[in-house]
Formats: structure tokens, sequence, C-alpha cells
């Protein structure tokens, strides 16, 4: 596992704000407790009314903002990893911007499959771009940009009879954004509960 830079965490959470919301897309499925697929959405995010947002802006950024390197831990891809369906997968996700319906019908059957949860939950999809400011020698946020990060942040969250979603349990952050840089060769790994045994949601993806 390589190390996360908290400031960089720090960094993208304070775009996820009702202000500053540097979200396009969110899509998500709705499970029961046996695992079955109910229901799944698809939306622009300035498209919901404003309670909405906010709400799920704060499923999101509790990603990145998770206890750095305990809960929200940087995992290096193998080769082998990467040329596996589940990162072509993930890399289709960022560069249709969640606008493939089917391409995410079949994650959400694929994962219901595999879920390990006892509970109705719903498993998230944001898809985000973070045009990066470059900083001059005295650390200060210049207006050219540096560099335009296009990222992924999935997390699943228990959620009850009036689909009112809990934390997320388990989550990720696709490419890792690293060094003030987005990395399609890590990947951001989230558990709630780090001291439980397992790999994490990401591994669900893998054949």
């Amino acid at each position: 596992m390589d190390k996360i830079n908290r400031e960089d965490m720090l960094e993208l959470t304070r775009r996820m704000t009702l202000k500053r919301n540097c979200f396009g897309r969110v899509a998500g499925g709705y499970y029961d407790e046996d695992g079955n697929l109910e229901d799944s959405f698809n939306v622009h995010f300035r498209n919901l009314p404003i309670p909405d947002q906010r709400m799920l802006l704060e499923i999101a950024k509790s990603i990145p903002f998770a206890k750095t390197n305990e809960q929200l831990k940087e995992h290096r891809f193998t080769e082998t990893e990467k040329s596996s369906s589940a990162w072509k997968t993930m890399m289709q996700l960022i560069r249709c911007e969640l606008k493939n319906d089917a391409l995410l019908e079949n994650i959400y059957e694929a994962l219901g499959e595999r879920l390990a949860i006892d509970q109705a939950s719903c498993l998230y999809f944001f898809q985000g771009i973070y045009d990066i400011p470059r900083k001059g020698t005295d650390k200060k946020e210049q207006w050219e940009s540096e560099e335009v990060y296009s990222f992924l942040i999935c997390a699943l969250c228990p959620i009850n009879g009036d689909y009112i979603p809990d934390e997320p349990v388990e989550g990720f952050l696709f490419p890792a954004f690293s060094e003030r840089s987005g990395n399609e060769n890590r990947i951001d790994m989230y558990k709630r509960d780090a001291k439980v045994p397992g790999e994490g949601l990401l591994y669900l993806f893998w054949d």
C-alpha cells in the first residue's frame, strides 16, 4: 500500500459543496436485504433538489474525507489487474461520464450477486471533474489550469425504508488523487470499519 497525502484529499473535498460542486452525474442501484436489484437511477447532479444534492455530497465527500491511511488506503494496481475487465470497466465509466445505462445495469446485476449485505442498500456512483489550478512558488492557487482530473467515487450505503442512506460502509476513489494529479495506476479504497477483514468493494468487480 502507498501512503495517501491528507492535503490532496482535503483539496478534493473542498470542491464537494453546493457552491463549488464538482459532480456532473450520480447513478445508483437499490438492493433489498437479499442482494436483489430493485431499482436504479441516473441523473444530472444539478437537476436534483437542493436537499438531495446536499445529502449526496455528504455521501461522496465521506470517502476522500475518511481517516487517511486507516479507513482510506491507496492500492497500486499490478499489471495483471490493469489488464482485467474490472479496470477497463472503471475506465469506461469515467470516459462515458456515467451516461451508459446498460453498462451500469450490468455492474449492478453482477455486484448484487457478490455483495455481502444483510439489509437494504444502495450502490452509488459519482462522476466528478476537477480542473486543478496551478500553484505558484508561494503555494497559492493561480487561475491557470494544471490538469483536468476526471474521477469516479463509488459508495455502498445501507438504507432505511424511506430510501434514506446511512454513511457508506465501503467505497473507493478512482483514479487515485496523488500529488495533485490523477493516477490511473492506483486507487484509494475505503472501509468504514478498517478492522473488518476483506479486500474491499473494489474486488467485487474482479472476475
